[in-house]
């Protein structure tokens, strides 16, 4: 009889501590996304939001669903992780084009704290320019009532809010990182994913609600639910897919022993840029449509409704953009030369490939055609909730960039809970199998 897997983690004090850690560092910040921000007036902001939301969906209706709601209210974490996120990305790029930064890159452990070190520099420098201009912004913004969003505006109540962002923003990356030392899970992929699914009791309250109204029909109600099992189930297939490409390392003399000979894999992601894709083009679109919501010119206005979903524009530039991020980040993060010169450089090569650049360009090949499918299957993600809402005319909460991060985000953290399980001997938390490194 296999025993209980809940029973199994109580059982070892140190993967307890951690879970634990973590539950409490999410709870902390949960508290403060609901904490406002000084000089605001919240009902005149709650109005303002509400207004947005019936008129479309804007690039902060985007970015408040990484805050569970902080933006929307302006609170001490409006700014949520974000700017993090950004000059992590905006470094990596940097490690292509800046020799200094790809030697650091190429140190080890010390390398990586100094880019970690400029991140946070970064972050601050990020979250200053941000909370600055939604100061500045949010100054000139009124609720459909016509009340000042902000009731005594100047240089006092910008200031004070660009300190109180800035820091808000500062102690989510410090939660995070503790959450990657001391408790369990990646903490900034965790921070993200608790800002996400702090929203799903009221979406599953609102959809009973709408389903004993009689606006949903209880067999449109089944087909949703079905839809949604299935993506999920494919979303997880789709992050732990792989493609290995077999290595081989000839036997050696060493001393009076005979060395090497054994088989290795190189495993090759279908989904090797992960989520960046969608958040470029998610934030590449939404930006110029929320520019030209705000605009009383007319072209704005029909660009503004050109972007917005299902429009065939909105999802044929979605895709684009999506393809190209896919290619972009991919060959920014993945140097097929340098692996294949790792493995000459320890004596593997691919069976029937030279080593050097014929290795290097078979890899690239796999890889682009992997790249090729992955796009497609982010592209399906992010645009199938679209026509859900637009079929069926009901919300659909969980889609798009949102439903991938939630589940690579517990993909994720349950492996690594199941490998403080089997160092200790225990059975994986899965009761059949386990799910592969990503």
């Amino acid at each position: 009889m296999r025993e209980s897997r809940v029973p199994s983690i109580l059982q070892i004090p140190e993967l307890k501590s951690r879970i634990l850690f973590t539950l409490g560092l999410l709870a902390v910040f949960r508290i403060g996304a609901h904490i406002p921000t000084p000089g605001i007036d919240t009902v005149a902001l709650s109005a303002f939001f509400a207004e947005l939301t019936r008129s479309g969906g804007t690039i902060m209706q985007f970015f408040d669903l990484f805050t569970g709601g902080a933006l929307s209210q302006l609170t001490i974490f409006a700014l949520g992780i974000m700017p993090y996120i950004s000059a992590s990305i905006i470094l990596e790029l940097l490690t292509v084009v800046v020799p200094h930064l790809e030697r650091l890159k190429k140190e080890g452990e010390s390398g990586r704290k100094k880019i970690s070190q400029y991140t946070r520099y970064g972050t601050v420098f990020l979250s200053t320019i941000q909370g600055f201009g939604i100061a500045v912004g949010i100054e000139q913004m009124t609720s459909p009532t016509g009340a000042a969003i902000v009731p005594e505006p100047g240089w006092s109540f910008r200031l004070m809010t660009v300190l109180t962002l800035v820091a808000g923003t500062s102690f989510i990356m410090w939660l995070g990182e503790q959450i990657t030392e001391r408790g369990i899970g990646n903490g900034i992929s965790l921070v993200i994913f608790a800002g996400i699914v702090v929203g799903l009791p009221g979406a599953i309250m609102n959809t009973f609600r709408l389903l004993s109204t009689g606006e949903i029909q209880p067999f449109v109600m089944i087909i949703i639910t079905i839809l949604m099992i299935s993506v999920v189930a494919l979303v997880v297939w789709f992050e732990a897919g792989q493609r290995r490409i077999r290595i081989q390392y000839p036997k050696r003399v060493v001393g009076r022993k005979m060395a090497g000979g054994q088989d290795s894999h190189l495993p090759l992601k279908v989904n090797t840029s992960g989520v960046i894709p969608p958040i470029f083009a998610s934030s590449m679109i939404l930006f110029p449509a929320t520019i030209a919501q705000f605009s009383s010119v007319g072209w704005l206005k029909d660009l503004s409704a050109m972007l917005t979903p299902p429009n065939p524009f909105y999802v044929v530039l979605t895709i684009i953009l999506i393809f190209f991020f896919a290619y972009f980040y991919t060959a920014i993060i993945f140097n097929p030369m340098d692996v294949a010169e790792n493995l000459r450089k320890y004596g593997g090569f691919v069976p029937g490939r030279r080593p050097g650049k014929p290795t290097a360009d078979f890899i690239d090949r796999t890889l682009s055609r992997l790249t090729f499918l992955g796009a497609i299957y982010l592209s399906a993600i992010v645009i199938l909730p679209t026509y859900l809402v637009q079929w069926f005319n009901v919300p659909f909460y969980f889609g798009g960039t949102a439903l991938l991060i939630v589940v690579g985000v517990a993909v994720d953290t349950q492996r690594q809970i199941e490998s403080h399980l089997v160092m200790r001997n225990y059975e994986g938390f899965l009761k059949r199998g386990r799910i592969r490194g990503r």
